[in-house]
C-alpha cells in the first residue's frame, strides 16, 4: 500500500473482522436484525439466542481463548484485540464510519506506505501515529488529526519539514524524526514553539544536522521539552556538544538517553555563555586493538635478510568510509 488509509485497510483485513466470530453472518444475524429494530428490549431480560446462532459471550470467548484457533497471536497489539471484540458486541460498525472513532493507536510499521493521506482525518479520537520504517518523504499537516499527541516517524525519507510545520497538529508531546534526512541549518527554524507548544519529546537522531548553534537557538523556545535526541548527528562529535545543551536548555531532563544528573549541570554551568568553545570542526580517533589471522610484517623482513630466494611482501591497509 501507498497511503496510510490503505495500509490500514489491509490492517483491517488482517484481523478478519468480517469472518467468524467476528462481523455479520449466520451465527448472529438475528442480533443485528434486532439491532435495527425500533422496539426497544425492556430492561433486565436477556435476549433469546436463535437456535444455529451463537451468543456475545461464547463468540468473545472465542477470540479470548489462547488455545482457540480464532486468537491473535501474542504479538499482536491490545488495540486489536479490542477492535475484534467490539465488533462482535456492535457488528454494525463495519458498515459505517464509527470503526474510524474506535481507533486512538495506529501503528504501520515496515508496510512501504510513501503517503499520509487525507483520509486519516477519519480517525477523529487517533492520539498516537507510529510509521517507522517505511519510506514518508514528506508529512502534509493538514492530513494529520488534531487530536494527535504522539507522532512517530523514525526510519523514512523526510528531508524537509516545512510541510509537517504548516499547520501542525498544536497537542502533539513527541515527533520522532530519528534516522532520516534532515540537513541543517534549513530545518531548525521549524523546531521552535510556535509550532510545536507541548513538545515534551523531540528524537533528531541519526541525521545529517551540523549547525549547533543555530539548533539550541530555536530549541531554547520549547519550554515543555525534556527529553532530546541528537546522537548520530555530526554536531554530535564537537568536544563541547553535551556540555553546551546541558548549559543552554536547563529544563531537560535525558539527553541522549543519558539522564542528566545535578552535578552534571553544575559542572558545565557557564559554557552556554561561552559559544566560541564551539568549533566548526571535529577531531575523530580511532583505535584499532588487536588483529588476528594476519602475517606479521616484521617476520617478512626478517626473512629477507636470511634468504637468498625471492620474497612476498605483504602490506596492509585501514579505509574509512563516512
Amino acid at each position: 500500500p501507498g497511503s496510510v488509509s490503505a495500509a490500514f485497510q489491509d490492517y483491517l483485513q488482517h484481523l478478519g473482522l468480517q469472518d467468524f466470530p467476528c462481523g455479520l453472518g449466520s451465527w448472529n444475524k438475528s442480533r443485528c436484525h434486532a439491532r435495527r429494530s425500533s422496539r426497544a428490549q425492556p430492561a433486565g431480560l436477556e435476549e433469546a439466542v436463535p437456535p444455529g446462532e451463537e451468543s456475545p459471550e461464547v463468540l468473545l470467548e472465542l477470540l479470548r481463548d489462547q488455545h482457540s484457533p480464532w486468537a491473535l497471536p501474542h504479538d499482536c497489539s491490545p488495540q486489536a484485540q479490542r477492535l475484534r471484540e467490539m465488533v462482535v458486541l456492535a457488528p454494525e460498525l463495519l458498515h459505517s464510519s464509527r470503526i474510524f472513532q474506535l481507533v486512538k493507536s495506529l501503528r504501520i510499521l515496515d508496510k512501504g506506505v510513501e503517503e499520509v493521506d487525507e483520509g486519516l482525518l477519519q480517525f477523529q479520537q487517533l492520539e498516537e501515529l507510529i510509521l517507522s520504517a517505511n519510506h514518508v518523504s514528506r508529512v502534509t499537516s493538514a492530513h494529520l488529526p488534531r487530536t494527535l499527541k504522539v507522532l512517530e516517524l523514525c526510519y523514512n525519507d523526510v528531508d524537509d519539514l516545512q510541510d509537517l510545520c504548516a499547520q501542525p497538529p498544536p497537542e502533539l508531546q513527541h515527533l520522532g524524526l530519528g534516522y532520516n534526512q534532515l540537513c541543517g541549518p534549513s530545518q531548525e527554524k521549524h523546531l521552535t514553539v510556535d509550532f510545536w507548544p507541548n513538545l515534551v519529546s523531540l528524537d533528531l537522531s541519526f541525521n545529517s544536522l551540523t549547525d549547533l548553534l543555530g539548533l539550541v537557538s530555536q530549541l531554547c523556545t520549547l519550554q515543555s521539552l525534556r527529553i532530546l535526541l541528537l546522537q548520530g548527528n555530526p554536531l554530535s562529535l564537537i568536544p563541547a556538544y553535551r556540555g553546551f545543551l546541558v548549559d543552554s536548555l536547563p529544563k531537560l531532563s535525558i539527553l541522549d538517553d543519558i539522564y542528566i544528573w545535578p552535578d552534571e549541570r553544575q559542572q558545565f554551568q557557564g559554557l552556554a555563555r561561552q559559544p566560541e568553545l564551539i568549533r566548526s570542526e571535529a577531531r575523530l580517533v580511532v583505535s584499532i586493538g588487536e588483529m588476528k589471522g594476519l602475517p606479521n610484517p616484521t617476520d617478512f623482513q626478517q626473512l629477507e635478510l636470511e634468504c637468498e630466494g625471492p620474497v612476498i611482501a605483504c602490506s596492509y591497509y585501514v579505509t574509512y568510509q563516512f
